[in-house]
């Protein structure tokens, strides 16, 4: 079976072949980084204009690359949401394009299923387990029983680690994207010259907060003084990032002790942060709980993930039809 996935969510626009034989045989993706680093962040109109753009000719790409006739085509999987409206409706709209040129079948992905079930194609899954899905956009966890059977355990009261992370990083003057900067300037930062707050460390719930934690960093790079010195910056990234890395830690494997799973994931682009990752392991290991690290590539966003999911979902017998529509915003519910 084989089965073409696009996504387009946020400001990456990606197009994937996933091949039930041969697993992932194309996974393109075309950054939109250095358009939206002018802004210190994406701008949706200028997002969803680049999508227009590029989509296409990805898409005319992975056919030639594979040699592919839209016939052997099995169907398709576009990310329906949630993320920016706009970008989400123009690879919705060229996804059914496709499907109704070739009477396809279409399927309808939400992102952080995507993302979930990227683990997949870095070692097969072991279910049930514990999630945390952690983004720029998305800070949750996630209880897998199976493929299409998801609780949401809990998640951020205010904004995501991955946007504490980008906003840290913009204080500091690192350039967009943050994270990925934060993370490198971190490795050469001295822990213990600061001391951030690890939000709601005592609250028995499945909750997160970082609203509270780019205050206080804006108020130590306040007060630090300018121009700000290498040494000063990676300080404070290493600090950033123990504390953020040890909420999320903490909580994922408080979630993992109560539901008794086996294995615990990450699933987004913070999934890639390597503090993070290097923590998640030695933990796991300890708790003899299954953990394996995602390839970056299927950390950030990319059509590879639909595409396996979209197999998921017609092997198991479901699909949608042309009147699927594209959603800002929706919880992760199950579709089995």
């Amino acid at each position: 079976m084989k089965i073409l996935g696009i996504e387009t969510s946020c400001d990456d626009t990606s197009v994937a072949l996933y091949d039930s034989d041969r697993g992932i045989v194309e996974n393109l993706v075309s950054s939109q980084a250095d358009l939206h680093h002018h802004f210190g962040g994406v701008v949706p109109e200028l997002a969803s204009r680049a999508h227009l753009v590029n989509l296409l000719p990805l898409v005319d790409l992975v056919f030639k690359r594979q040699n592919l006739q839209l016939q052997q085509l099995d169907g398709v999987a576009v990310t329906a949401g949630p993320g920016l409206i706009g970008a989400l409706l123009v690879g919705l709209s060229t996804a059914k394009a496709i499907c109704f040129a070739g009477r396809l079948p279409i399927v309808g992905i939400h992102h952080i299923e995507g993302h979930i079930l990227a683990n997949a194609l870095a070692a097969p899954l072991v279910l049930p387990a514990v999630v945390l899905v952690v983004s720029g956009g998305h800070t949750e966890v996630i209880h897998v029983r199976g493929v299409g059977r998801y609780e949401r355990l809990g998640g951020t009261l205010d904004d995501a680690a991955g946007e504490a992370f980008d906003k840290s990083a913009k204080l500091l003057g690192l350039p967009y994207p943050g994270g990925p900067e934060l993370d490198r300037w971190a490795g050469r930062g001295r822990p213990g010259r600061f001391h951030f707050p690890r939000a709601l460390a005592r609250d028995p719930r499945c909750v997160f907060s970082f609203s509270g934690l780019k205050t206080a960093v804006r108020l130590v790079v306040e007060d630090l003084p300018k121009p700000l010195q290498d040494q000063d910056v990676a300080d404070v990234c290493c600090e950033v990032q123990e504390a953020i890395t040890d909420v999320l830690v903490d909580r994922l494997f408080e979630a993992a002790r109560h539901r008794q799973v086996g294995a615990v994931y990450l699933a987004g682009g913070v999934a890639a942060n390597s503090r993070l990752r290097a923590r998640t392991t030695e933990e796991a290991a300890r708790q003899g709980l299954h953990f394996v690290p995602l390839e970056p590539i299927y950390c950030t966003d990319n059509a590879a993930m639909i595409a396996y999911a979209g197999w998921c979902h017609f092997v198991a017998g479901h699909q949608d039809d042309l009147t699927l529509d594209s959603f800002a915003r929706a919880a992760l519910t199950s579709w089995r």
